[in-house]
């Protein structure tokens, strides 16, 4: 048998505090193979310092370029006005980024989250993409060859997949999505950029009558079943926090992401299934 590998990244790193003391939290305990990091986000400043001081390695770039909830808005470093909505922040939705961005402007933007990330004193692992933004899922209109030719120049390795995990529950269901894996696949080989070999979701939002327990039970069973070769999963782990439960949507699903690494029981699943937790230097 060959081994079983697997990443398990956190994103949104920077987002907010609640989501930072988690995540800061996860890598202090090694719980978590990484975290990727929003350059343009409010708590951005407060995740870089704690990273400069602990000489943090397995921090990446998140692909910023779309801003969600009506509790934490952002803006972009550039000020491109077709990067924004009519508020003056980035676009809620993937639908309204893809329909109204700029390609040079998105171009730059990402140079400026990049060249921020790095002035920093961050230097990224790997590279990926908030929101699927870039993949073009909503109207078709992709930047996924922009995104793998940066990640060329800056020797990143990028969050796609090579193969489809036909048990995932978002991605089995994209139409086409295994010609969408074979031809980013080939493209990523051609401009010389690793990428892992699955990607594996779970639902964002709280499902009817899922709890805890449940969607504990879910990913466990996930371990017990992973592909041969090198996955990637990714959570948004958040601490419990009254003002983000009331204003960000299904943010209690944060806190059971948190909560699940934490879990002897997830802890114990990974061991017992000869899980080999990784992070982006074995796709480099």
């Amino acid at each position: 048998m060959n081994p079983k590998y697997l990443i398990i990244n956190c994103d949104d790193f920077g987002q907010s505090r609640p989501m930072n003391q988690a995540i800061m939290h996860l890598l202090e305990e090694n719980k978590v193979s990484s975290a990727t990091m929003m350059a343009p986000a409010p708590g951005f400043e407060e995740a870089a310092a704690w990273c400069r001081k602990r000489g943090q390695k397995n921090i990446g770039f998140h692909m910023t370029l779309t801003s969600e909830f009506d509790a934490i808005r952002w803006t972009s470093l550039t000020g491109h006005p077709s990067l924004h909505d009519e508020s003056g922040m980035m676009h809620k939705t993937v639908e309204a980024f893809e329909r109204h961005a700029e390609t040079d402007a998105i171009l730059k933007e990402l140079h400026a989250q990049y060249d921020k990330i790095i002035q920093s004193g961050i230097y990224p692992t790997h590279a990926d993409n908030h929101m699927g933004s870039l993949y073009g899922l909503a109207t078709g209109r992709s930047h996924i060859a922009e995104a793998l030719k940066l990640c060329a120049d800056w020797n990143l390795p990028f969050r796609f997949f090579r193969k489809v995990y036909l048990s995932d529950p978002l991605l089995s269901m994209i139409p086409g999505v295994d010609r969408i894996a074979a031809d980013v696949s080939s493209l990523a080989d051609a401009f010389g950029v690793a990428i892992p070999d699955y990607l594996l979701s779970h639902p964002f939002h709280i499902q009817e009558g899922e709890t805890y327990e449940g969607f504990k039970q879910e990913i466990i069973a996930k371990m017990y079943n992973l592909p041969e070769g090198i996955s990637e999963t990714y959570i948004h782990p958040a601490v419990d926090d009254e003002n983000m439960l009331q204003q960000v949507p299904d943010w209690e699903k944060r806190v059971w992401e948190y909560k699940l690494m934490l879990d002897d029981d997830f802890a114990y699943a990974i061991k017992d299934a000869d899980v080999i937790l990784t992070d982006y230097s074995i796709v480099r």
